[in-house]
């Protein structure tokens, strides 16, 4: 199993808040074991929303986390998770980056998001004073047209 990334964890260490969701309609006990928790599955029961909805939040040093969901005693990735990596017994362990702040959060996620708008893409250097040659001189729009 792969250790916590995250190569100081002092007590003196900022906690930033997590929490994970879980949805299976027949689960009877959701689970969650990883890095931060020495894989110890009864360490971090969810608890149960009703409806097959499971959540648990929990404070974790900033840092990268491997873990599992353990559903009714089977381990496996959580389906929410936006990456995973292979482990040592033929499956697959989610990973979680956990940011030093909202802010840093927000902007590793941003580095991952597509460009939406890529009108701008084919700019280069300079086009802007070509585009102003093109324009009407103040001569030419300030001249009166003879009826």
């Amino acid at each position: 199993m792969k250790h916590n990334h995250n190569h100081d964890n002092a007590p003196s260490t900022q906690l930033v808040p997590v929490r994970f969701d879980y949805t299976h309609p027949t689960a009877r006990t959701v689970c969650i074991a990883g890095t931060f928790n020495h894989w110890q599955p009864e360490a971090k029961t969810l608890h149960s929303s009703g409806v097959g909805n499971w959540w648990k939040e929990t404070a974790l040093a900033p840092g990268t986390y491997e873990y599992c969901l353990v559903v009714d005693g089977k381990w496996i990735p959580d389906p929410h998770a936006r990456e995973t990596v292979a482990n040592p017994f033929g499956g697959k362990n989610s990973v979680l980056h956990v940011a030093s702040s909202p802010t840093a959060a927000h902007l590793s996620d941003a580095e991952n998001l597509p460009l939406i708008n890529d009108r701008f893409t084919e700019a280069r250097a300079g086009d802007h004073l070509a585009a102003k040659e093109n324009l009407p001189s103040n001569k030419e729009t300030n001249k009166k047209k003879k009826i």
